[in-house]
């Protein structure tokens, strides 16, 4: 079996050389995008999901006490 000396990183997916003696330090901006892919699927689906959240009655108390407040700022 063929086994690679190159892996990806578990933080940011970055292909790593196993052999190189430096550790490796996932760069914030690489490691959201990482994140942001992986949980694409639960991004996509957050609108339905919020709609779906808003007609139960817990939704239907979060927006009314949500306006009552705004009015009462206003």
């Amino acid at each position: 079996m063929f086994v690679s000396r190159f892996m990806p990183c578990d933080g940011c997916g970055e292909s790593l050389d196993m052999t190189d003696p430096v550790p490796h330090e996932c760069a914030p901006e690489r490691r959201a995008e990482f994140q942001m892919f992986a949980l694409r699927d639960e991004v996509a689906d957050f609108p339905a999901r919020f709609d779906g959240y808003l007609q139960t009655p817990y939704g239907r108390f979060e927006v009314w006490l949500a306006a009552r407040q705004v009015r009462r700022a206003g």
